[in-house]
């Protein structure tokens, strides 16, 4: 006789009978937490390696459900300006370099277009969620009426947030080695 589906509660529904406990010492001591649902466990050093997986895996699930089989991967500096707002551009020389930002916005609206036929499932752009060119190829692919990938990352300055990508798909990272597999699992050969 095999084990009925849905026989132990999920994770929800024990957070949720955890919340109406009695509230005594023994209840309130960090020991008594559920493991999943206590930060200072889970951002401990032990756990660095669980961590990890869920950065890996947690991306992938979302991709997944989204049905998303491929992405064209843009790449390109943070710093490049948006030819309207040059004034942004801290020396002549990013400022010179701004057409790039306007052909990566391009670029990302036609490929944008591309992956529309496929329901938004193929060829779905991604960037490192930054700005400059990053912000240009979430920006085409928002003009287009598509959806797009970013991957951030939390590093020691602030990092603006891709304000053009599909806020569904806007992953931030703890760590580079989660993040780099992203680029690469779902991307198109060339």
């Amino acid at each position: 006789m095999g084990i009925k589906q849905n026989q132990f509660p999920n994770a929800e529904t024990d957070l949720k009978r955890a919340e109406g406990i009695p509230q005594t010492a023994q209840t309130q001591a960090p020991a008594y937490r559920l493991a999943f649902a206590d930060p200072d466990f889970l951002c401990s050093d032990e756990l660095r390696s669980v961590r990890i997986q869920l950065e890996m895996t947690k991306p992938e699930m979302i991709l997944s459900e989204r049905g998303i089989e491929s992405t064209v991967v843009m790449f390109g500096g943070a710093r490049i300006p948006d030819p309207v707002n040059k004034k942004d551009a801290r020396t002549k020389t990013l400022s010179d370099l701004s057409k790039y930002y306007e052909e990566a916005r391009k670029f990302a609206h036609l490929v944008t277009l591309r992956s529309m036929e496929s329901y938004g499932k193929q060829d779905v752009v991604v960037t490192g969620g930054g700005p400059g060119v990053m912000e240009a190829g979430n920006r085409g692919a928002a003009e287009a009426g598509g959806s797009s990938i970013a991957l951030n990352i939390v590093l020691p300055i602030v990092q603006a947030s891709a304000e053009y990508s599909t806020p569904e798909l806007f992953f931030n990272f703890h760590y580079f080695v989660t993040r780099t597999p992203h680029f690469l699992l779902p991307s198109t050969p060339v």
